[in-house]
């Protein structure tokens, strides 16, 4: 599995962080989804930019999950012109870190458990 970006954890729950495939590079944020109304809707929208005086724009959704252990993960999935498929990752211990708020974007090439990215509506803000 490759690593394909990072990711801090906020205060406010959401995350953000660098999303940065061979093709990509680009700040990303997990924003909370306000308007979730059903289970199966996501946890969180996903918007990127190139530069920090762009308008960001949704580039994907991420669910909360539960492993087979009874622990919450985040699974990811973003989808740009940029990439040329959809990418699925999971947010996971990043490498040699020791804070419990960063996190690794890893891959996951198993389209099989993905979930498909729903819109949401309004921009939660940067």
């Amino acid at each position: 599995m490759a690593t394909i970006g990072f990711v801090a954890k906020q205060e406010d729950g959401s995350y953000k962080g660098r999303l940065t495939p061979l093709s990509v590079d680009c700040d990303i944020k997990l924003a909370k989804n306000t308007q979730k109304t059903k289970a199966e809707h996501p946890d969180f929208r996903i918007l990127g930019r190139k530069d920090p005086r762009s308008t960001p724009v949704e580039i994907g959704a991420a669910w909360v999950r539960t492993n087979r252990e009874g622990d919450e993960y985040v699974s990811v999935s973003i989808s740009a012109p940029e990439i040329g498929r959809r990418i699925y990752a999971n947010l996971g211990k990043a490498p040699g870190q020791d804070d419990p708020d960063v996190f690794a974007l890893i891959w996951n090439d198993d389209a099989a458990a993905a979930q498909p990215v729903a819109a949401t509506g309004s921009d939660n803000g940067w």
